[in-house]
């Protein structure tokens, strides 16, 4: 199959999205700081490491078989054919061709494969950054004692056999990217503007499924695991915040209403969903905290990524209140049913996800882009029921996907650090360095915190 066009890319429209890979990109170092904030300070540098780590890995997957497996041509309602752009064949390059018009001047006509306005390779950048945070993700939810060697594993294998074909599902537009696109795009009609089923959903089941196979952290819940960092939590909520208009506004593939549209409801309800999370801290346990605060943020903007293009200011506030609340409730679920969740990838991501993605059912509106209604907008059920047949979808896949995958690792080269070396920290026996070195501090007060609680 060839692109639908090949031709002169709209350079504002380029511009923008090269603009928007760039600020997605960003949000997975935005990500190893918040997770990095988050564990023991003998845990930091191999938190960050399992996302810079997801930077590179899936980064080279991508430009070999992943975009193809994602945005190749339909195999049945499954995935795209993993050989049809391999290694971006046919993707790379283009050509100005130089011709003579009437007068017999010499013009140059552009002769470039592209993805609707843009470049395909710009369209292949920034779907790369999704594929690369989506993987990162996973990672919190397994601090403090998974290896990195069995890690990495774990993400190639993951991001082939899971991420791949989901995205094929989600992200292939018919006539767009795929001569026969996505089932969960394209037949159900489900929305999803930017990866509420196949980023959150989809990393939150994981994380589930693999903090399970691996077991709880010693000491787990007894022993308190205190962040060690809450400015690194504070810096990496506000990069995400940040690069998340790249992730939804991006979406719009263009530099256009659908991009303001999407860029206003996003503020709005990361906005409301800070403040709905704050106050369920403060009604529950009499402080508004700032790892509260943080996470609100990451709640709101989990929440309105399926559903920015499809409601007002109005559903955009209600999506964040929802979320703020659901999800400050959720992440204690990991108490009452006895899992060890480390960073709430659950309770965050997964119920965030969910929420936000039945929401487009309830407060999509036609006014908004998709062009869509939900229940309270006169649409009755009928868009529900989609938003929960695709998330559903999503989450089930993901599950079995992810468990198959973990027994395999677990029982081939195994998965857990044994228990000297999560006492020593997984800094030090995975990687053999620590992020700050205690001793050049002398007896100060912070060494002698660090010994015993670190």
């Amino acid at each position: 199959m060839d692109f639908p066009t090949i031709g002169a890319p709209d350079t504002g429209d380029t511009a923008w999205m090269l603009t928007s890979a760039a600020l997605v990109l960003l949000m997975t170092p935005g990500l190893a700081f918040f997770y990095g904030g988050m564990v023991r300070a003998k845990s930091v540098l191999n938190m960050i490491m399992m996302s810079v780590s997801a930077m590179g890995l899936v980064g080279v997957l991508w430009v070999l078989y992943g975009y193809s497996m994602a945005f190749g041509e339909d195999k049945g309602n499954f995935v795209g054919d993993p050989f049809q752009y391999f290694g971006l064949k046919s993707l790379i390059g283009g050509a100005y061709l130089a011709e003579t018009d009437d007068a017999g001047a010499t013009v140059a006509d552009a002769a470039i494969p592209l993805v609707g306005t843009i470049p395909a390779t710009v369209f292949v950048a920034f779907q790369a950054m999704f594929a690369i945070i989506t993987v990162a993700l996973i990672s919190g939810a397994v601090a403090d004692r998974l290896r990195f060697g069995p890690w990495l594993l774990f993400a190639g294998l993951w991001a082939t056999v899971v991420y791949f074909p989901v995205a094929h599902w989600v992200f292939a537009f018919d006539g767009v990217t795929s001569e026969t696109g996505g089932w969960i795009a394209n037949k159900l009609a489900a929305v999803d503007f930017a990866g509420g089923t196949a980023v959150h959903i989809n990393a939150g089941a994981a994380g589930l499924v693999l903090c399970i196979i691996l077991g709880k952290r010693k000491g787990w819940p007894g022993t308190p695991f205190r962040p060690h960092n809450l400015p690194f939590v504070m810096l990496g909520a506000g990069l995400l915040w940040f690069g998340w208009f790249g992730f939804n506004a991006g979406s719009a593939v263009g530099s256009n209403g659908i991009a303001g549209a999407t860029f206003i409801t996003t503020v709005v309800a990361t906005c409301a969903a800070m403040l709905a999370w704050l106050l369920t801290e403060r009604i529950r346990d009499g402080h508004a905290t700032s790892l509260g605060g943080a996470s609100g943020i990451v709640a709101g903007l989990v929440a309105i990524t399926p559903s920015c293009s499809s409601v007002n200011v109005v559903g955009a506030l209600a999506i964040g209140v929802v979320s703020g609340v659901l999800c400050a409730l959720a992440v204690g679920l990991k108490f009452k049913f006895g899992f060890d969740d480390s960073l709430d990838v659950v309770g965050v991501h997964l119920v965030g996800g969910i929420v936000g993605t039945l929401m487009v059912g309830l407060v999509a509106t036609s006014e908004a882009p998709a062009g869509v209604e939900g229940l309270f907008y006169g649409g009755g059920v009928d868009q529900l029921w989609r938003q929960a047949v695709g998330a559903g979808a999503v989450l089930l896949y993901s599950l079995v996907g992810t468990a198959i995958i973990a027994y395999i690792v677990k029982f081939t080269v195994g998965l857990r650090a044994d228990d000297e070396s999560e006492s020593l920290g997984v800094d030090e026996s995975e990687h053999a360095e620590t992020a700050y070195d205690f001793a050049a501090l002398g007896g100060n007060s912070l060494g002698r915190l660090s010994s015993k609680e670190a």
